[in-house]
């Protein structure tokens, strides 16, 4: 196994506690990576992290250095029930509210008695005052600064409140240095409260796993954790209930809500022999389901798990700010520090005192805090926002990637078309009747799960699959399939194959329909007709595209060419090539990669996920269409819908330009407001109070401003274009 998968199979994803400060967690993941030299990823938005299981023990030390009480727990371990996980944080926000009320009275009682106690103690009683309510609401503070100081973390949050505070002590300003650490106080107290309830609605996105399964026993049903049913095993899931685990229906019919894996809300109705998975709620009837996944191996225990990873893989945007971060607040602090040295110095008559308090004005608002929250919980939320519509999006990467997609490319069968053939007729030659070809393709074709040959075998209703020995049957990428039968060689495919056998035959009249070429023992036998049908919402898709200001649609197929132009005419697509075999495929896809066109933006590949596992993966952005239940969609796509709707493609990029929209309005919103405020500093406008606004309230503004990403609709999002003239209604 190369050294790349050893370190893969390696990470695991720990679940981490007490960590309620976004600054804090980017610290934590820095030196992490520095101190191990390892990978080590973590996500705020759903506290939890990635690394190398091999290093846990050395990454909680380093961690115990950095910031005490957040503690790595394994996956699973750490967490509570969101009702019970609500009543603690109710208790740890009324706990800190105690200081801050005592505090407030305090300080409004030193603000109302100023003057008798300064006369009290020969001054002393204001400082008892001020200075009790300063360590009632301060005092986190400040030993968080000092332990961070020791460690060589100056620029932090903690450390520039307290300098700032100690300062405004120093020149005198004893209400100002209490009324900025109670401010601050209340605006990490709100800021808490709305990091909390944005990861709460996070977390409500996964929190669709199934609690408990009946299972059914010689003894009667026995209630048990689905991690301990095995394969085979039969379950009871009654109306109401969430199905724990993938099964096949064995007694019962129902109706079942697959919103929570595919974002649609109409109920489907499911009988004996169907298929259902686990995260779907069971609505009306009984339903006895025979087990033929485990817990870990369903497609919900694989989604949840990528969108729960999805942070590991961050946007340019966000490795930008964070590098931003490590030098905006080194920059402003040393222009905090000539603030108050040089005017005293170089301006006649400058007071020492008001300069210094000038460059107090910007040490508090030198913190990055709101870029450092926000932008990983917008993108976390359009994530999020985008699971509960049935879209599945491995990263903020693709996510970003989305938003830049000027090119997109589709596969025909079972992406744009249903992928469901039927035989329509056909047409013998050379003396074989009708019955003789459909009888030659269908037992050519038993071994094959091509919805060609599917469609041949149900037309020919074969009872019994043909024994074929080994070496006898061939599938022939691109072409079709040769077997021998009863020692007869049967050809059976396109017209690819049939010409380089060697076999004469007649073309088909290119009427758009897909024609299946029929030999036997190299002599033409006939040919079968097969019609599919484009899915009801394709051309509306291409069409949502064009409105998004997609520049270009190309359709690669390996059907034939009459009916791939037939299908791109009907739709809409700009470009079409046809009868590709899957290494011209991705040929082509190369081809629009290198941009001859002229467009620079992204291209993305939507198929079906199972074929096109090649294409997917070079694509900028590949598109699995239909992804529910199909392993292989969910492995080879960056981004997987979960129904086959086309029309879901559009509304992929509608949520990543909502999420980046809200992403632009989160930087603008702190550096604006930052650079306001320390322009109002240098000139002296700004007090220390309206300071703490430009750093706790503006991080609040953009926490409670990302939590509209989860929040999308796709109604009233995204950008219009005109469309191209052959489409004659305006936009709209």
């Amino acid at each position: 196994m190369p050294a790349s998968e050893l370190i893969e199979a390696a990470t695991e994803t720990y679940t981490l506690s007490g960590l309620d400060c976004a600054n804090c967690a980017s610290k934590i993941e820095a030196r992490l990576q520095k101190d191990l030299d390892a990978k080590a990823t973590i996500s705020f938005a759903t506290s939890t992290l990635m690394m190398d299981a091999a290093k846990v023990s050395q990454a909680q030390a380093i961690i115990d250095a950095l910031e005490p009480g957040v503690m790595i727990h394994p996956k699973g371990q750490g967490q509570r029930s969101t009702t019970e996980a609500e009543v603690r944080e109710s208790h740890r926000q009324s706990v800190r509210l105690w200081p801050l009320i005592i505090a407030g009275i305090l300080f409004g009682t030193g603000l109302i008695y100023k003057s008798q106690l300064e006369t009290m103690g020969r001054g002393w009683g204001q400082y008892i005052v001020f200075l009790t309510a300063y360590f009632l609401v301060g005092g986190r503070v400040i030993t968080a600064a000092i332990r961070n100081a020791t460690q060589g973390q100056i620029f932090d949050e903690n450390f520039l409140m307290t300098i700032a505070t100690v300062g405004a002590f120093a020149i005198g300003n004893l209400p100002e240095a209490v009324g900025v650490m109670l401010f601050y106080y209340i605006g990490e107290l709100l800021q808490d409260m709305a990091v909390s309830r944005s990861r709460s609605s996070i977390q409500s996105l996964l929190e669709i796993r199934p609690d408990f399964a009946n299972l059914k026993t010689g003894d009667g049903i026995e209630t048990v954790d689905p991690a301990q049913v095995p394969v085979g095993s039969m379950i009871i899931v009654r109306p109401g209930e969430r199905i724990p685990l993938d099964g096949e229906i064995i007694e019962g019919n129902s109706f079942v809500d697959t919103s929570a894996l595919t974002g649609e809300s109409v109920p489907q109705r499911v009988c004996p022999g169907e298929a259902v998975l686990a995260g779907m709620v069971n609505h009306s009837g009984l339903l006895q389901v025979r087990v033929t996944k485990a817990y870990g191996e369903t497609s919900l225990a694989r989604i949840l798990e990528l969108v729960e990873n999805a942070a590991s893989r961050k946007a340019p945007t966000e490795h930008l700010i964070t590098k931003l971060a490590r030098y905006y607040t080194p920059v402003v602090v040393i222009g905090a520090v000539l603030v108050a040295i040089l005017p005293p110095i170089l301006i006649p008559g400058a007071s020492l005192g008001e300069w210094v308090h000038r460059a107090l004005v910007l040490l508090v608002i030198s913190c990055p805090c709101a870029l450092v929250i926000s932008i990983p919980l917008g993108y976390f939320g359009g994530i999020g926002g985008a699971s509960r519509r049935g879209i599945l999006i491995k990263g903020a990467n693709y996510l970003d990637a989305l938003v830049d997609i000027d090119t997109v490319v589709f596969d025909k069968t079972g992406t744009l078309t249903e992928g469901v053939f039927q035989v329509q007729q056909v047409t013998p030659a050379n003396g074989f009747t009708s019955e003789t070809v459909l009888d030659l393709a269908a037992k050519a074709e038993a071994h094959s799960t091509h919805p060609i040959a599917l469609s041949i075998l149900k037309a020919n209703s074969l009872a019994e699959s043909p024994t074929i020995g080994e070496g006898e049957y061939e599938e022939i990428a691109g072409k079709g399939v040769r077997a021998r039968i009863n020692g007869a060689e049967i050809l059976v495919g396109n017209a690819k194959l049939l010409a380089s056998s060697g076999v004469s035959f007649f073309p088909d009249s290119g009427n758009g329909v897909t024609t299946v070429y029929v030999a036997k023992d190299g002599e033409f036998a006939g040919t079968i007709t097969i019609a599919d049908q484009i899915k009801p919402d394709a051309t509306t898709a291409i069409h949502d595209l064009y409105h998004l200001g997609v520049g270009k649609t190309v359709m690669l197929t390996g059907d034939a060419k009459g009916t791939a132009e037939q299908v791109g005419l009907e739709v809409g697509i700009d470009e079409i090539h046809a009868e590709l075999l899957p290494d011209e495929k991705v040929t082509q896809l190369e081809n629009l990669l290198a941009h001859e066109d002229g467009r620079q933006g992204k291209l993305a590949f939507v198929g079906d996920g199972i074929n096109d596992a090649p294409v997917l993966t070079r694509a900028d952005v590949g598109i699995a269409m239909g992804g529910l239940g199909s392993d292989a969609a969910i492995e080879a796509a960056d981004v997987v819908i979960m129904e086959d709707r086309p029309g879901k493609v559009a509304e992929s990029i509608r949520i990543a330009r909502h999420t980046r929209q809200i992403i632009i309005q989160n930087i603008i919103l702190a550096f604006a407001v930052k650079a306001l405020f320390i322009a109002l500093g240098i000139a002296g406008v700004a007090t220390l109070w309206q300071a703490v606004f430009a750093d706790v309230g503006v991080a609040l503004l953009a926490v409670l401003n990302s939590t509209r990403a989860l929040r999308f609709r796709p109604s009233s999002q995204g950008i219009c274009h005109c469309l191209p003239e052959r489409y004659s209604y305006p936009c709209g």
